[in-house]
């Protein structure tokens, strides 16, 4: 009869270590995902193994994430970060390296593989052939999604990409998505078989993001009192729009100029994807909308200071063209600070119109203008959708999304050992 649960799981993060910092180069909310699930797997007894691709020789093969959570930097390709576009070439050698390490233990060391975003998929599938175990598959996002909605200057994603994309999903046991959004274009863009498919919404942590004093955390970040604070989170590319921000903000200054002496434009995060190639780029549009002064720019920053920056905020504002999920939005709500955001993919499910926030059709910063300043002239309302926020958000705990992903690995690893009796 077969296990209910796995007791040990190899997931694969090929293109982004869990031990990066969020918010700059490869690391955002993938990364956050993955050690979350992790910890909270190992808590309930199910040992982690995480491998993913080594970009330094200082870093130790295995470094312990989290009691029974490892994380295994695999050699493959040059040291140096490589961008994504250059790492399907390293697949065969990390794929290898992953087997040859599993072969070092006695067989049946892992029940599962958990593969998040395609590359991982790749050396996946055939983790799941060698060891006669169920493969599960997280996409993260799409790139037939990411093409339809491109933003200005962002490169399209290849067709090496969209085809990696459909051999994974044809091949996983099981795919996560992360809304019903999500799920329905597996199935409509990728043919996935429906019944493969499971929606799991991801978490927050509920701890760590939550209210707090607004004050202290001004005083803490040198913003006065008084201001009024419009915060970015995430890595800063065409992708996820921090221009539409900024743009936004010389639309509000231009109908409140009152405003000029509080408004502080906050982003936090750093260049990532095509926005590396101009990492100066909101400096320049900046002070070509002659809002220089009242920008902030600041590094990724660990998580309990991320919350701080949260709570010092009036708005967090989430302006992307494209969002498998939106996790700003939903640690910003935690923290009881209404979200300004596209209405595009996961937003839809991260932030409930009205109640939390505000969702915006397109991408026209005249109306993102508009949306702040009918939130900013009404203070009662902001306050309300304060409590909304908070109240919206608590409904994606961790824990929750941990006890799903347990149903979806139950569920593949019966079917796997069906397929195997008969």
């Amino acid at each position: 009869m077969p296990r209910r649960y796995p007791q040990r799981v190899a997931t694969i993060s090929v293109h982004t270590s869990p031990l990066e910092q969020p918010g700059t180069g490869d690391a955002g909310g993938l990364n956050v995902y993955v050690v979350e699930v992790a910890r909270l797997l190992a808590a309930r007894g199910v040992e982690v193994d995480i491998f993913t691709r080594a970009v330094s020789r200082d870093q130790p093969p295995v470094v312990e994430l989290a009691p029974g959570v490892l994380v295994r930097h695999i050699e493959a390709g040059p040291f140096e970060d490589l961008d994504k576009s250059d790492l399907p070439g390293q697949l065969c050698q990390f794929t290898f390296e992953v087997l040859r390490e599993e072969a070092a233990h006695a067989p049946g060391r892992y029940d599962l593989v958990h593969g998040h975003y395609w590359l991982s998929g790749q050396v996946g599938a055939v983790a799941k052939e060698r060891w006669g175990v169920p493969l599960v598959q997280s996409m993260h996002t799409l790139g037939k999604v990411k093409n339809a909605a491109l933003a200005v200057g962002d490169a399209a994603e290849p067709d090496l990409r969209i085809r990696g994309e459909a051999e994974v999903i044809a091949t996983a046991d099981r795919i996560v998505a992360n809304t019903d959004a999500e799920a329905r274009e597996l199935i409509k863009l990728y043919d996935a078989a429906p019944g493969r498919v499971a929606a799991v919404s991801p978490g927050v942590d509920l701890a760590l993001f939550r209210p707090g004093s607004r004050r202290l955390a001004r005083r803490h970040l040198g913003i006065a009192p008084n201001a009024i604070v419009l915060m970015f989170a995430g890595r800063v590319q065409p992708l996820k729009a921090p221009d539409i921000l900024l743009r936004a903000a010389a639309e509000l200054l231009r109908d409140h100029p009152r405003l000029a002496d509080r408004l502080v434009v906050a982003f936090v995060g750093g260049p990532s994807g095509t926005g590396r190639n101009d990492p100066d780029g909101l400096v320049q549009l900046a002070s070509t909308l002659g809002i220089s002064r009242n920008i902030r720019l600041e590094p990724p920053c660990p998580q309990r200071d991320l919350a701080d920056w949260y709570r010092a905020a009036t708005l967090v504002v989430v302006p992307s063209y494209s969002e498998s999920f939106g996790l700003v939005a939903v640690e910003a709500q935690a923290c009881g600070i209404p979200v300004v955001a596209a209405a595009a993919g996961g937003l839809r499910t991260a932030v409930q119109d009205g109640v939390s926030g505000v969702l915006i059709d397109g991408h026209d910063p005249v109306r993102y203008a508009r949306a702040i300043a009918d939130l900013l002239a009404n203070p009662g309302r902001l306050v309300r959708m304060g409590r909304g926020a908070r109240k919206h958000a608590s409904g994606f705990g961790w824990s929750s999304t941990v006890d799903q992903l347990l149903a979806v690995y139950r569920d593949a690893m019966s079917e796997v050992a069906v397929t195997v009796d008969a």
